[in-house]
């Protein structure tokens, strides 16, 4: 099981930035995908952004134009960078690496331990 430790969480005013990050034990060029996930009280987790081999992204409605996704592939890690952040992205933001595509689709591979934002005045 590959291990992922993100960090760069924390509290930040509304309008302001954050840049998330994820590493990861194993070699990241490998992973079919790595995704960000954010899970808020009381809701369900919900896919923000994801980087495909090949640096192909994809990321949720709420965040297009507002977040941006990497990958370092020498240094093993991922980043979220987030701009112009809302109240409503307060949540735990979850680090997810998955090694196929069926992995992907139901949301499996490993798991990182969340990293907490909190966006307010």
């Amino acid at each position: 099981q590959v291990q992922l430790v993100e960090s760069g969480g924390g509290w930040v005013q509304p309008g302001g930035t954050l840049r998330l990050a994820c590493a990861a034990s194993a070699e990241i060029i490998n992973f079919y995908a790595i995704s960000w996930y954010r899970q808020s009280a009381g809701k369900q987790r919900e896919l923000v952004a994801t980087i495909f081999n090949g640096d192909y992204t994809k990321y949720a409605d709420s965040v297009k134009g507002r977040f941006t996704i990497a990958r370092d592939i020498g240094q093993n890690t991922s980043h979220l960078r987030m701009q112009f952040l809302r109240p409503e992205d307060t949540a735990v933001y979850y680090c997810n690496a998955a090694t196929s595509a069926e992995e992907y689709d139901i949301g499996g591979g490993s798991w990182g331990q969340g990293t907490q934002v909190t966006v307010s005045s």
